[in-house]
């Protein structure tokens, strides 16, 4: 009899036990925090990187000793979920929020554009007295105010906004000897872009910035096109490769060597211990799918599990995290920032998150938080549609596009639709998607504006990868090609005056007259050892086009200019009223007929 009455009181001392040990454990890994030297922070993202990437998740072909050093050091989460794409994902990271919520649903035509009403991670790092610096690739806006610089990141070098050879990068650069954005201006940096971005990283780290830092570095690789300046990093997979993935094993080696380096300086620096490391991808893979993809359906761009599970490592040696452990449970994208928050003690966001902490995971893996159903999509249309492109999961099941459902823990291949024989689970998700759908469809297409004429910016440089339209010339090497599309930006006139606009067939580096054909200069590309570049990263034809007007429509002002075949450019000056505007230009034929948008437009406020 007493030892049925003491059941209950020694269960109940049981749990006290484990919580005061649970609690001590928060303690032990937060006592660095607590003592005032926060962490800093490194979050290293890969693009285009799939979960079967890497040789510590299985991968036969491709070894990657750097990644699976960080594996074996780090927690690391086997059910880690980001958006189909990058932009989205991007998004995400930087906000805490789904990328529908945000804002960005797309790459290009303006739906990569983060709202500028959105607070993100560096600004949350700066506003708690971190050092804040980005290196890589943004693909959330390239003019103000969406810049990097214009988000929280004091320190910033990159690209074009959506990656190398996009059409507000420089028109030649082909990751190699490339001019790069550094703080919004212009500089030649010698090297190989990710070798380029790394070194920055680890000058970064060298700095006493008598404050903690935080660091994103967003690589630009192994994304396409699949370029290196050596084959010979290519060629040591011979034939058991195909040629196309060993250019995209061989980016992610240089990367993961680059990895290593950087560990190095965090070591020799006396940083190493204290700074938390992540790393990760930002979608599913695409290239070397077809070759290992971790037993999982899908590839980036798509609903199914391969196209939005990725790695997640974090590493943190003295926050006492359980390194070595595997977190299982569901996690994403849009928990990475308020676990930051958390773990650094920043000071709160000024907007709620839609993700949550996943702290106490990083201490005990094998806990489960509370349950919840989590969404991915990847709308790229103009009208969004519920359920398009979109997967809902919980830990055992996905519901994908609505009409298929996965028991995704016994059948991780997703070969068999079990949706008829489940109708409770999917009645279930459906009704948690009603409420994801009216959290993020709100203004979900609203148009972004670029400010004009602001103090910090001396220029607004406008390019068709903005146009709204549903295809649009993203790439320089689309535009040389003379795609016969117009569209028109939209802007906000800062301060009213007169605004001098050029409008250019080509950039103002090309150097070329509207009707011509450039000229390459450079000597070492990506692509070839020897001889001269003679074509665009993405490698397609240059066409002359046969311009003989160019017209210009901002808002009630409309005026056009005949140009000579010697002519670069041309300049309106032109008187605009403050507040929102629209601004196209095009190129017109001896007929009249529009032959296409011009594709570059640089606008400068006149004093």
């Amino acid at each position: 009899m007493l030892l049925k009455e003491l059941k209950p009181s020694i269960s109940l001392l049981l749990r006290m036990f484990f919580t005061v040990l649970t609690i001590l454990s928060f303690y032990k890994g937060n006592s660095q925090t607590s003592n005032g030297q926060k962490p800093n922070v490194i979050i290293i993202l890969t693009d285009d990187q799939g979960y079967g990437d890497l040789s510590c998740h299985g991968n036969p072909y491709i070894q990657t000793p750097n990644m699976d050093q960080l594996y074996s050091e780090s927690v690391r989460f086997t059910n880690f979920h980001v958006d189909p794409t990058c932009a989205p994902t991007r998004a995400a990271l930087m906000t805490g929020k789904y990328s529908h919520h945000a804002g960005v649903w797309h790459t290009v035509a303006g739906g990569n554009y983060l709202r500028s009403s959105e607070k993100t991670m560096g600004d949350v790092f700066k506003a708690s007295g971190y050092k804040t610096a980005m290196f890589g690739k943004w693909h959330l806006g390239a003019n103000y105010p969406y810049r990097p610089m214009d988000r929280g990141f004091e320190e910033w070098l990159g690209n074009g906004d959506g990656g190398t050879g996009t059409t507000d990068d420089w028109f030649d650069n082909d990751r190699v000897n490339d001019h790069y954005w550094h703080n919004g201006e212009r500089e030649k940096h010698e090297g190989y872009a990710p070798d380029v971005f790394f070194n920055k990283a680890m000058d970064f780290v060298k700095k006493d910035h008598k404050k903690p830092f935080f660091m994103y570095l967003a690589t630009y690789l192994p994304h396409d096109p699949h370029s290196v300046p050596d084959p010979s990093l290519a060629e040591i997979y011979g034939e058991k490769v195909p040629k196309n993935i060993a250019y995209f094993y061989a980016g992610i080696n240089r990367i993961d060597q680059n990895i290593g380096k950087l560990k190095k300086v965090l070591e020799t620096s006396g940083k190493a211990d204290n700074t938390i490391l992540i790393f990760m991808s930002d979608n599913g893979g695409i290239t070397g799918v077809r070759l290992y993809n971790a037993g999982m359906r899908g590839k980036k761009t798509q609903a199914y599990e391969g196209g939005h599970r990725v790695p997640f490592f974090i590493k943190w040696p003295k926050g006492h995290l359980a390194h070595g452990k595997e977190v299982k449970d569901l996690t994403a994208h849009i928990d990475i920032l308020p676990t930051l928050v958390d773990l650094c003690h920043l000071n709160p966001s000024p907007t709620k998150f839609d993700g949550r902490s996943f702290k106490q995971q990083l201490y005990q893996p094998s806990l489960n938080l509370t349950k919840r159903t989590l969404f991915v999509e990847n709308q790229r249309t103009f009208t969004a549609q519920q359920w398009e492109r979109t997967a809902g999961m919980t830990n055992k099941w996905r519901l994908v596009h609505n009409t298929e459902l996965y028991d995704i823990v016994n059948d991780p291949g997703q070969k068999n639709n079990v949706i008829n024989q489940h109708p409770d689970v999917v009645a279930k998700i459906r009704k948690e998607f009603k409420q994801y759908w009216k959290l993020v469809s709100p203004n979900d297409r609203e148009l972004p504006k670029t400010i004009v004429g602001h103090p910090n910016d001396k220029e607004t440089y406008l390019t068709p990868s903005d146009w709204y339209l549903p295809k649009v010339p993203w790439n320089h090497a689309q535009v040389a090609e003379g795609k016969p599309l117009s569209g028109s930006w939209d802007v906000h006139i800062s301060e009213s005056g007169t605004y001098r606009i050029e409008a250019r067939r080509w950039p103002r580096e090309a150097n070329t007259p509207i009707c011509g054909i450039p000229t390459f200069s450079k000597t070492i590309d990506a692509w070839k050892k020897d001889g001269k570049v003679d074509r665009l990263l993405y490698g397609r034809k240059m066409k002359a086009l046969p311009v003989k007007t160019i017209t210009l429509e901002v808002g009630k002002y409309q005026e056009k200019t005949s140009i000579s075949n010697t002519d670069t450019h041309v300049i309106f000056d032109v008187k605009l009223p403050k507040g929102d505007t629209r601004i196209q230009s095009q190129m017109l034929d001896a007929n009249g007929e529009v032959i296409a948008g011009t594709y570059y437009v640089y606008i400068t406020k006149q004093d």
